[in-house]
Parts: C-alpha cells; sequence; structure tokens
C-alpha cells in the first residue's frame, strides 16, 4: 500500500481512477439518469442509490489500487497470472453494474439488449447491490492475493 500512494505511482492511481469512474459514469447511462432523479425526487430511494453510487467509487478505488499493484508486481517478478484474472473480473463487473444497478443500463443489460435478451438488475432481490458487493469482495480478495 506505501508504494501505490508514493510517487509516481499515486498519479497513475488517480488517473486510472477517474477514467474508469467517469467511463462507468457514461456507459452505464447515469449522466443522463441523474437528471430523472433530480426530477422524481420525492419517488427515489436515497440509501440504495447513496449505497449504489459509494460501492461504485469503491469499485473505481479498487481497480486502480489492483491495477498499479499489478504493474507493480509485474515489475518485480513477472507472475501475475491469477491475480490478473481476478482484477480483470472485477473491473469487468463494476462496469457491467453502472452507477446504479437499479437505474441505469450498465454494460452487462446493454450487451445482453443487443442479442434481444432484456434483463435488469432490478429483478434481482436488492436490485443489483448485491452484484456491486460481490464485486467489491472480488476486487478485495484479488487486492490481497497481489499483495502477497
Amino acid at each position: 500500500m506505501k508504494k501505490i500512494l508514493q510517487k509516481p505511482y499515486i498519479y497513475f492511481t488517480i488517473i486510472i481512477f477517474l477514467i474508469y469512474t467517469i467511463l462507468n459514469f457514461y456507459i452505464s447511462g447515469f449522466n443522463s439518469t441523474f437528471q430523472l432523479i433530480l426530477k422524481y425526487a420525492s419517488t427515489v430511494n436515497w440509501l440504495e442509490i447513496i449505497i449504489s453510487i459509494t460501492f461504485s467509487l469503491i469499485i473505481g478505488i479498487l481497480i486502480a489500487f489492483n491495477s498499479v499493484l499489478l504493474y507493480i508486481k509485474y515489475k518485480e517478478r513477472r507472475k501475475c497470472k491469477n491475480q490478473t484474472v481476478l482484477a480483470g473480473l472485477g473491473a469487468i463487473g463494476g462496469l457491467a453494474t453502472g452507477f446504479c444497478p437499479l437505474c441505469v443500463t450498465g454494460l452487462f443489460p446493454l450487451i445482453l439488449g443487443l442479442l434481444g435478451i432484456t434483463f435488469s438488475f432490478a429483478s434481482l432481490p436488492f436490485n443489483g447491490l448485491e452484484i456491486q458487493l460481490l464485486v467489491i469482495i472480488i476486487l478485495f480478495i484479488s487486492y490481497k492475493m497481489i499483495r502477497k
């Protein structure tokens, strides 16, 4: 963790976090949904939105940490294949859920929609928050494995 927060790696971490978050924001369609959230504020479950956005930001931070740590470890020993797979799976999972899995498209439902399959994370018991939590767990496990 100390290496990630030192120069020049802290800059890489911030850049990766910002790129991932901006990409996720636009791919998921949250930029247009945010206006509707404000318009219909009285009908919105604010707790769920706040939890979802917090999970998305945590996913972005973990992806940035994993990416920079993978780069550091790759330079040191060049044997990070299992950890790379988990970090990649976490990144794809984070983009799949989008910023708010309930109120926006996300990458996974978008791809299924292109194939003619309708799917929404709203059909899940916790409206997709469980997918975001699973992605956080995967990224955290990946981070722990990379650190070893």
